[in-house]
C-alpha cells in the first residue's frame, strides 16, 4: 500500500512530544491505514532538550531553538505543539498563519482572551485542520460508549458523570512547577490542564452546559521551590462542576472533575450515563471491563460487566484478547488526526479529535466557573448568575 507521508514538526521537546515520536515509531502497529506521520524536525528554546529526538528519531534531519525557523521549513507539513498555556496564543497563531496543519495541546490558550485569538486566526485559515490533544475517548470502553450514543441506546438521559483524576501531586515535597503558577498555567488551574479530556465526548455528544455551580479547592498552599526554599501554589488542585444541560428535548444534570489530587487514582479517566433505556460506565482504572444495564418497562434493572479489550477506533495488528494502554490511545488519537487531514470529511471511522470549538466551549465553562466559585452562586454560561436568571423567569 502506498501511504501518505505526513512531515511533522514537533514544538515542545518534553513528556509528550516523546510520546508522540514513540507513536509515529509505532506506525506499523496500525493495519490497513494510508497515511503515516514522519517527524522531520524538532523545536525546544533549550536545545539540549532535542537531543533525545535527534539521537533516537531517525527521521528527524532539522533541530531550532527558534520555532519561527521551524516555520519556515518547506519540509514541515504540520505541527504537533506541546507547551506552557502561556504561550499558546501567540504559537498557535504563528503556526495557523504558516499555512501547517495543527494538533495543540489543551486548554487552547491562557484564558478566554486567548482562545478567542486563536479562534479569530483559524476563520482566516480555513484551509489549515487544528485539532486539540485529547486520546482518552480512544479507549476501546469509551469508543464503544460513544457508539451507543449515536445509536440513541440510552432513551431519555437521567444524569452524567464525567471526570479525569490525575492524582501526580499529592506528595507535598514534590518541587513545585508550572502547573502551579498563574502567570504560565492561567487562573483556570486543574480545569485548563485535564478539563478538556472530561468534556471532549460530553461536548461531542451535544451536552453543553447552561449553568455551572463550581467546588475549587487548593489542598496544597506551598511547594519545595527547588532551591531551598518554598513557593505559593496559586492554582486550583481540585475542580467539581454541577452544570444543567439543556437539549433540544432533554435536560439533565452533568458532574464534572478535574482532580490533581485524588488519593489512590494515577491518570484515572471515566463517564457514567444513565438513561431510561440503558446506564454505562467506564473507567480506565479497568481498562478492560465497561459496565451496562439494558432496561425494559418491567424488566430487572442489573448491571452486566462485559471485556472490551483490544477492539480499537483504527485496527491493529493486536489481537483482541490483549490489553490497551495510555501509549496505545495516542497512537489512536495520532492516526485519527492523519485520517481526517488525508480524508477530511471521508474518515475511515466517526471519532475525530477534539476540535478547537469544542475546546472555546470549555473556556466558556471554566470562565463561568471561576465566576461561580467568586459569588458562591449557580453561574448561567451566558454570562447571567443565578438570581439574575430567577427574575427574568420570574419576569
Amino acid at each position: 500500500m502506498t501511504k501518505t507521508i505526513i512531515r511533522f514538526g514537533v514544538i515542545g521537546c518534553g513528556l509528550m512530544g516523546k510520546e508522540f515520536a514513540s507513536a509515529a515509531a509505532r506506525w506499523c502497529h496500525l493495519t490497513g491505514v494510508e497515511y503515516e506521520p514522519r517527524i522531520t524536525a524538532v523545536c525546544d528554546a533549550n536545545p539540549e532538550a532535542t537531543k533525545w529526538f535527534r539521537e533516537l528519531v531517525p527521521s528527524v534531519t532539522k533541530a531550532y531553538s527558534d520555532y519561527r525557523e521551524l516555520l519556515a521549513d518547506p519540509d514541515v507539513d504540520a505541527v504537533y505543539c506541546a507547551v506552557p498555556h502561556n504561550l499558546h496564543a501567540d504559537l498557535y497563531i504563528d503556526i495557523i498563519r504558516s499555512g501547517k496543519h495543527l494538533l495543540g495541546e489543551k486548554p487552547f490558550g491562557i484564558d478566554r482572551e486567548a482562545n478567542r485569538r486563536i479562534v479569530a486566526e483559524m476563520a482566516a485559515r480555513p484551509d489549515v485542520l487544528v485539532r486539540c490533544s485529547s486520546e482518552f475517548p480512544f479507549f476501546p470502553g469509551a469508543y464503544r460508549i460513544g457508539q451507543w450514543v449515536r445509536e440513541g441506546r440510552f432513551g431519555k438521559i437521567i444524569e452524567v458523570e464525567a471526570g479525569f483524576w490525575h492524582s501526580s501531586d499529592l506528595d507535598p515535597l514534590k518541587v513545585i512547577n508550572w502547573k502551579r503558577r498563574i502567570a504560565t498555567n492561567g487562573e483556570y488551574g486543574c480545569m485548563g490542564d485535564l478539563g478538556m479530556h472530561v468534556l471532549h465526548l460530553p461536548l461531542r455528544f451535544g451536552w453543553r452546559p447552561n449553568s455551572v455551580r463550581a467546588l475549587l479547592q487548593k489542598v496544597v498552599e506551598t511547594r519545595p521551590d527547588g532551591k531551598g526554599g518554598s513557593a505559593p501554589c496559586e492554582t486550583w488542585d481540585n475542580a467539581i462542576l454541577a452544570c444543567d444541560v439543556k437539549t433540544e428535548d432533554q435536560r439533565f444534570p452533568m458532574v464534572l472533575s478535574m482532580k490533581r489530587i485524588a488519593p489512590g487514582h494515577a491518570n484515572t479517566w471515566f463517564i457514567r450515563i444513565n438513561g431510561t433505556e440503558l446506564s454505562a460506565e467506564y473507567s480506565t482504572k479497568n481498562p478492560k471491563q465497561i459496565r451496562s444495564l439494558p432496561y425494559q418497562p418491567g424488566g430487572e434493572q442489573a448491571w452486566h460487566e462485559l471485556d472490551v479489550p483490544y477492539h480499537s477506533a483504527y485496527p491493529t495488528i493486536t489481537g483482541g484478547i490483549f490489553e490497551f494502554g495510555f501509549s496505545d490511545s495516542i497512537l489512536q488519537m495520532w492516526s485519527a488526526f492523519c485520517d481526517e487531514l488525508v480524508n477530511r470529511g471521508g474518515m475511515k471511522q466517526p471519532l475525530y479529535c477534539a476540535t478547537p470549538e469544542e475546546a472555546a466551549e470549555s473556556h466558556e465553562l471554566f470562565t463561568a466557573a471561576l465566576e461561580s466559585d467568586r459569588t458562591g452562586q449557580t453561574v448561567y454560561i451566558g454570562g447571567r448568575d443565578s438570581l439574575e436568571a430567577a427574575g427574568q423567569s420570574a419576569g
